[in-house]
């Protein structure tokens, strides 16, 4: 835990107990700010584009723009910040942020944006948020405690919901008093509120004996971590399988607006408001909601919910009498907003409580890859169905393809409860050698010799399948149980590893839910002494 997250906590902590610590609150009080900003800045984006190119295909490339770079540097932004400060790379991205919002302004209120230079900043502006997400994901766990994770993501969904409950309306209304411009120069602004919070947090040194990761080591480590990790991989499946097709309601929501329900920038601030709201009051309830209804259960009823949403705003055009067309929209975008904020709460709460710190960000990175990829490709995938199908029957084609999809993925379960203890446990010793080995020097074989009794090796072997998963997770290359065929009971584990300076990282990387895992392996050991490890380096051989 880290210093800033010490200090009493309530055994079941409210929705709001991460706010009682002065350091979270700042942050995410500035972190608001800029939520606020960037809303605004997506109203005018939107609405700009409906005057300078309004095609749906066009006004979907706006939120594919935004959402891009997620998709194109979300893992290299998250192997950056488990390697380097995590709050210099935000900070850094902040000034980008600032630039990019800032030059978009400029130009339009000079007159002097075309489609290409709205798509090329938006994307701009985009890659900044990509660089500073995993960062900032990563960033949350060290402000609060362990128990305090998910309220602290839920409040960081309430932040951005809150902002989408306000932000629009206020977008709209800049809007329509100053134009476009405005909103890119408030959001410019907002990012110095952001930068300034996190400028006073002195956040203390991270150093380790060995040598920091390389960039793509650090990108092939997170992978491994993705790949071996059972929980992330399914909370990876199933934020693809939803935002997919739920991203239906950013990429055409505003020619919805405006063609089905005669709307101007005003009244689509009003229809983005209706969906903050609702997310801001499912935020408000989520922890009553996870306690009684259980983590699985509560992502599933989210799911159908704004299935059930998606499917009405597609119906409210043909069905709903012209008096109540808004209110019947703003009714369904209020059940959406809420199933929006609870499904990606507690999926990005199950990510965050699911990893160790030294690869936190990466696992953030992969999530956040899935999430926004999606969220981009299904904004280009449903701006071409408009074209063909129209609006209306887009939103009911995503309607069926979000309950499609969570049939699909029916297997892949939700653990409810606090995850595994991944509290860093005792670093490994070092081995013990006769000369000293080059850091970057590989392949290693590593062997652990196990003297067992035979009427134990089929629970033995269970046991060492959860370790292959540690193993291969922490950065083991190949793993293997082998029996000896001339000596019952006699068992040999090996397991292959890029480097040398890649298996001492190993030995930092084994957390208190680990070494749980391997007492119960070595449990079944009958030998005289502990089991005996082997090292091998990979030998040169000469020409």
């Amino acid at each position: 835990m880290s210093a800033a997250a010490q200090g009493p906590a309530a055994a079941a902590p409210s929705a709001w107990t991460p706010l009682r610590r002065a350091l979270f609150r700042s942050i995410w009080i500035a972190s608001l700010a800029s939520n606020v900003g960037t809303w605004m800045q997506n109203v005018g984006a939107a609405w700009l584009m409906t005057s300078l190119a309004p095609t749906p295909l066009f006004v979907s490339l706006v939120q594919a723009a935004s959402n891009l770079p997620f998709f194109l540097l979300a893992l290299p932004a998250g192997a950056l910040a488990d390697v380097f400060d995590r709050r210099r790379i935000v900070l850094a991205a902040q000034l980008w942020l600032f630039a990019s919002a800032a030059a978009l302004g400029a130009l339009a209120l000079a007159g002097a944006v075309d489609p290409a230079a709205l798509l090329w900043l938006t994307f701009a502006i985009g890659a900044g948020s990509a660089v500073t997400a995993p960062a900032f994901a990563a960033i949350v766990p060290e402000l609060v405690s362990h128990d305090e994770i998910a309220p602290a993501v839920s409040l960081n969904g309430i932040s951005m919901n809150l902002a989408r409950a306000v932000g629009p309306a206020l977008g709209g209304l800049v809007v329509g008093a100053s134009g476009a411009g405005a909103t890119f120069l408030l959001n410019a602004a907002s990012f110095l509120a952001v930068f300034a919070a996190l400028k006073r947090w002195k956040r203390p040194p991270r150093e380790g004996p060995l040598p920091p990761e390389d960039l793509l080591g650090a990108m092939r480590a997170g992978l491994r971590y993705v790949r071996h990790s059972a929980m992330l991989r399914t909370v990876i499946v199933r934020t693809g399988a939803f935002v997919l097709p739920a991203s239906v309601l950013w990429a055409l929501l505003p020619l919805y607006a405006k063609a089905e329900l005669g709307l101007g920038a005003a009244g689509y601030g009003l229809l983005l408001g209706c969906f903050g709201v609702g997310a801001v009051l499912a935020g408000v309830l989520l922890p009553a909601a996870r306690g009684k209804l259980g983590v699985e259960r509560l992502a599933t009823g989210a799911a159908l919910a704004f299935a059930i949403a998606s499917a009405g705003l597609g119906a409210i055009p043909d069905l709903a009498p012209p008096a109540a067309l808004i209110a019947a929209a703003c009714a369904a975008l209020f059940l959406a907003g809420g199933a929006w904020l609870s499904l990606l709460s507690t999926l990005s709460a199950a990510a965050q409580v699911a990893v160790p710190s030294w690869v936190r960000a990466r696992a953030s990175a992969a999530y956040l890859l899935v999430l926004f990829g999606a969220l981009a490709a299904g904004s280009a995938l449903f701006g071409a169905l408009a074209s063909g199908f129209g609006v209306p029957h887009s939103f009911e084609i995503a309607a069926v393809a979000i309950a499609v999809g969570r049939v699909a993925t029916g297997r892949r379960r939700l653990e409810d409860g606090d995850g595994p203890d991944l509290t860093p446990a005792p670093r490994w010793p070092d081995p013990e050698l006769v000369a000293a080995v080059e850091a970057q020097r590989g392949p290693v074989l590593v062997t652990v010799e196990y003297e067992i009794d035979p009427a134990d090796a089929e629970p033995f072997a269970r046991a060492m399948r959860a370790l292959r998963e540690i193993r291969l997770r922490d950065g083991a290359l190949r793993w293997g149980l082998w029996a000896d065929a001339a000596q019952p009971g006699r068992h040999l584990e090996s397991f292959v590893v890029e480097s040398w300076v890649e298996h001492l990282r190993q030995h930092e990387r084994a957390t208190a839910a680990d070494r749980a895992l391997q007492a119960l392996a070595i449990a079944y050991h009958r030998g005289a002494g502990p089991p005996r490890v082997t090292h091998f380096v990979h030998e040169r051989m000469p020409l």
